[in-house]
């Protein structure tokens, strides 16, 4: 659910600031990238070097970057773009105020001031602290301001007092934190199976046929599909691309024949399927034991066409919402609509190679949607991650509507 967040963590002067080494190491394993603000007194209560060790990333208390001398500046408009959620925790009733009114003295609230994301704010303080009307309204205003307040639990506080106040511990935080985004994630418990990059279909031990596909618009596909929490299974021809969000499987295949087997040994359980791969049409009839020493002039191989993967997907489909990739270089809106109805798909994606920057090898891609009813919907040139998002958002409106 964390896999690839950009979490923006502050900190502030409050005991329980020495939980927040806990929280980092928390988000760090479930694959967040953690950059940590810290306010000038809460420096006292965990060491900025600790926290910058565990994250990986500078903390931050000031914004003037002191070792630069005063040439440089933390900027916290970048900062508050940058984080897809902000997390305060410990957040003190000192710091709530100044959230609360605007009061913008520090790295902190002027970061806070400026983030476009979701806020999440865990109260600690003592118990008439935490009781106190004041603080009260501050819970109340922040939340009416769309912010989510991680509750304080009851228990020994730092005064000798028992009683509410405590920060809630990290593993709760990190539980409130997903639980809420999983409410947020439209493919929450649906299965998404992908395919994508080249087959290599052999010649002999050294040479095959193939094609120029990197597998970058699959990749990005899964990549998009899993932070909206999809379980995915990406089944990719050879590719150097890795994938990093922890909701995919990715299954590693070499030739047209064994996509095949890997696709429909899990197409059964899936509920939304998308052949982005740009699998071999035809593969040798006879494929060498040794390396074919050059000779002739000439060389003829005899070519056999391979089993058709979305055609056998589509002529199989049950629940399953089928997308398809059309790549077409003339005649390309009626190639892709006659592929639609043909494979029996429920959309299917056109892009030329006449299109600039569109296609196999390049970061960018250019598309036309086309689902069953033969709507059309076409996009300007974007990069492939961002095409990945128009897809999934065209997807999404017909499964939902």
């Amino acid at each position: 659910m964390l896999a690839g967040k950009h979490i923006l963590l502050g900190i502030t002067g409050g005991i329980a600031a020495y939980k927040t080494t806990f929280l980092v190491r928390l988000l760090i394993k479930a694959g967040a990238e953690v950059k940590i603000v810290l306010t000038e007194s809460a420096a006292s209560f965990v060491s900025p070097l600790t926290l910058a060790t565990l994250s990986k990333n500078p903390v931050l208390t000031s914004f003037v970057k002191e070792e630069d001398d005063m040439t440089d500046w933390n900027n916290h408009v970048e900062l508050g773009l940058w984080a897809d959620l902000m997390l305060i925790a410990p957040a003190t009733a000192n710091t709530l105020s100044k959230m609360v009114n605007g009061t913008c003295d520090n790295l902190l609230v002027a970061t806070y001031l400026s983030a476009k994301c979701p806020v999440f704010f865990a109260p600690a303080m003592d118990l008439d602290m935490y009781q106190h009307p004041s603080t009260k309204a501050s819970f109340e205003k922040l939340q009416s301001f769309g912010n989510l307040m991680i509750p304080a639990t009851s228990g020994e506080l730092a005064s000798g007092l028992h009683g509410e106040g405590r920060m809630a511990e990290p593993e709760d935080i990190v539980r409130f934190v997903t639980d809420y985004l999983s409410r947020e994630l439209l493919l929450t418990d649906k299965r998404v199976l992908i395919t994508a990059g080249p087959t290599y279909e052999a010649i002999d031990p050294v040479r095959f046929i193939g094609n120029h596909s990197t597998g970058l618009m699959g990749f990005e596909l899964a990549e998009a599909a899993a932070k909206l929490g999809a379980e995915v299974l990406l089944v990719s021809g050879p590719s150097h691309l890795k994938v990093m969000h922890g909701n995919i499987r990715l299954i590693r295949v070499i030739s047209a024949e064994e996509m095949y087997e890997a696709v429909h040994e899990h197409y059964v359980n899936m509920d939304i399927v998308i052949c982005a791969a740009a699998v071999s049409d035809y593969r040798p009839k006879t494929v060498a034991d040794q390396k074919i020493k050059k000779s002739d002039s000439e060389l003829s191989i005899t070519l056999v066409k391979n089993r058709d993967i979305l055609l056998s997907l589509g002529n199989n489909k049950r629940k399953q919402f089928l997308v398809g990739f059309a790549l077409e270089t003339e005649n390309e809106l009626a190639n892709a609509k006659d592929k639609l109805v043909r494979k029996n798909l429920d959309a299917i994606v056109l892009n030329s190679l006449n299109d600039t920057g569109a296609g196999f090898g390049q970061p960018t891609n250019k598309i036309r949607f086309i689902d069953k009813n033969l709507d059309i919907k076409t996009f300007d040139l974007k990069s492939k991650a961002a095409v990945a998002v128009d897809i999934w958002n065209e997807i999404l409106s017909r499964i939902n509507a």
